[in-house]
């Protein structure tokens, strides 16, 4: 999970890049021929649309491990601070283009290949999109579950390994969200923030503050990381936070914005005596945003309701891009995950 594709998508030329950044990313998953053949002709449409409709975008490629731990898919996501979307509907219809020299595919074939596509625009904002492409193709009969989390994450200066990394695990009725920030760059803070997602799968049915000390002896070998670990236990629909180091949070309730305090130290190198662990009510609005550090501290919380009701995956990268412009590039490796109530309510959501 730590190797991260970006492709600024400024002329034509990035179209190529972009197609063969997901063409590697497919192989890097293991996909076969025929799924790699879907992931290009997303990742091709949604570049052209960057050029077309926005005047330019990036193309980011992750990858991501299902729930069931069954393989890696291909998470493709395209970002633009272009003019938005006026009518999203027609947009997303098979066929619907308005620009001269388009595959004439459109978004609506994107919506329909991908196992999940996911679409949210606002006029004067610009667009985010994101397609996840899995091993299987996609049913056509049984829609696929919701993802009640879902992130992006993103390298400094474009570097192949990113020192963040992020993952949720379900174990019964608890639903554990992570995110670690190696220390430093490279590959050796991935090393780090790649053993703790492997460490939350082994050890996901355990509460916050006894899941982080396990990961404090996960991390030893490494160089350390900082870890947030954010669980909801579904029946008794409450939320458990803790975390040590600077991987920040904040919990929306209603229409209140709360930020969620972390303990000093790194996992793996200087761990606390005594890790608070913080318990709030989990609601049907309720949203969870995680970072790390790259992440402008003053990053504000975003307000646009309609955009609150989309998959977290969207919701993330929406964070990270309004936190950010070509005036202001990151600063360290990035990575925001999101962690929703389960449910759907974006018709411009869609599980294939």
């Amino acid at each position: 999970m730590s190797r991260v594709w970006e492709v600024p998508v400024h002329d034509s030329t990035r179209v190529r890049d972009a197609r063969m950044a997901v063409r590697e990313a497919c192989a890097r998953a293991g996909l076969a021929a025929q799924r790699t053949a879907v992931a290009e002709l997303v990742a091709t449409e949604l570049a052209t649309n960057l050029l077309k409709h926005a005047g330019g975008g990036r193309m980011v490629v992750n990858l991501v491990v299902q729930p069931s731990g069954a393989g890696e898919s291909v998470q493709v996501f395209s970002i633009d601070h272009g003019p938005g979307i006026a009518d999203v509907t027609a947009a997303l219809r098979d066929g619907h283009t308005t620009a001269d020299g388009s595959l004439g595919a459109g978004l609506g074939s994107c919506r329909r290949s991908a196992n999940a596509f996911h679409l949210y625009s606002a006029p004067g904002r610009g667009t985010v999109a994101t397609a996840r492409i899995d091993p299987a193709p996609a049913g056509r009969r049984v829609p696929a579950a919701p993802m009640p989390a879902g992130g992006i994450t993103m390298s400094l200066a474009e570097a192949e390994e990113c020192g963040d990394a992020w993952d949720w695990v379900r174990s019964g009725g608890l639903l554990t969200l992570l995110l670690a920030d190696g220390l430093g760059h490279g590959a050796k803070a991935a090393h780090a923030s790649t053993a703790a997602v492997a460490e939350l799968r082994r050890s996901a049915h355990l509460p916050p503050g006894d899941l982080l000390r396990r990961l404090h002896t996960a991390l030893r070998p490494t160089r350390g990381a900082a870890v947030s670990v954010a669980q909801v236990d579904t029946e008794r629909a409450e939320l458990s936070f803790a975390g040590v180091g600077n991987v920040g949070a904040r919990l929306r309730d209603g229409d209140t914005w709360t930020s969620l305090v972390t303990h000093p130290g790194i996992v793996g190198a200087y761990f606390p005596a005594h890790i608070p662990v913080r318990r709030m009510p989990w609601r049907r609005d309720s949203l969870l945003v995680m970072h790390s550090d790259g992440l402008p501290s003053r990053w504000a919380p975003p307000e646009d309701p309609r955009l609150l009701t989309h998959d977290p995956a969207v919701v993330a990268a929406a964070i990270l891009r309004d936190a950010g412009s070509a005036a202001r590039p990151l600063r360290d490796d990035t990575s925001v995950a999101v962690l929703a109530p389960d449910r759907r309510t974006s018709t411009h959501d869609s599980h294939l």
